[in-house]
């Protein structure tokens, strides 16, 4: 498969996890007595295991830069490939950023000034939890996911599966971290769409959504691969 028709499935995978995940937060979980944090961290998980079976086969699914990034740590993905995955998927994330921008101001009850999903932490946290704490969590949060997904996808794993186990870990993911960060889906990609829609604070706070995912992913993806070495 050429690189161009890969990067193109990868811009339309985090277009859908972006659209997905920040579309239910934005358009659905704003009302009383809706879907809440759970239907949010649902949405996200199914919009990955919906992708992964979608264009895994043709991309590989990683909808994410600290994915891509890790694999390559990890010895499953070329490097050179690398910029151009990235490419995708940010641009992926920030055209489902924009048409969902577009969507919700056009809503009765808009206000871009409640962040329109985008990740922070200190005074912009859910829970208003500090800078370190929200970098040591998406740091961890990232490390593990990074580790299913080595080991969801290694050849020794059951085949047709990992796809499952990988939305199930976002979910639980984004349910454990929701409060500390409005999740990023530990996906720098996801971060920077809706950073760049609500401009301020966010854009201002993206840095840590880019740093602290792809440490994590490194960690991870490391982690696995020596834990993984048949010696």
């Amino acid at each position: 498969m050429s690189l161009t028709k890969r990067a193109i499935a990868e811009l339309i995978g985090t277009f859908w996890l972006v659209l997905g995940g920040c579309g239910a937060a934005v358009l659905s979980a704003s009302f009383p007595d809706s879907i809440g944090l759970l239907g949010v961290a649902l949405a996200f998980g199914l919009t990955v295991l919906t992708m992964a079976y979608a264009i895994g086969p043709i991309s590989g699914a990683h909808l994410n830069p600290a994915v891509s990034i890790g694999l390559v740590v990890g010895g499953r993905f070329n490097s050179k490939d690398l910029p151009a995955y990235i490419v995708a998927q940010v641009v992926g994330g920030i055209l489902a950023a924009a048409l969902l921008y577009f969507i919700a101001s056009n809503g009765a009850n808009f206000d871009r000034g409640v962040g329109f999903a985008a990740n922070g932490y200190g005074d912009h946290s859910p829970g208003l939890y500090s800078m370190l704490v929200a970098f040591i969590t998406e740091v961890v949060m990232t490390a593990v996911f990074l580790i299913i997904i080595m080991g969801a996808t290694d050849r020794r794993a059951a085949s047709g599966f990992a796809p499952i186990a990988i939305g199930l870990a976002l979910t639980l993911i984004i349910l454990i971290s929701g409060t500390v960060t409005n999740t990023s889906a530990v996906n720098p990609a996801r971060s920077t769409g809706p950073a760049l829609m609500a401009g301020g604070w966010a854009l201002s706070q993206l840095w840590l959504f880019w740093v602290a995912p792809i440490i994590g992913a490194v960690i991870g993806s490391a982690l696995y691969r020596w834990l993984a070495e048949e010696k």
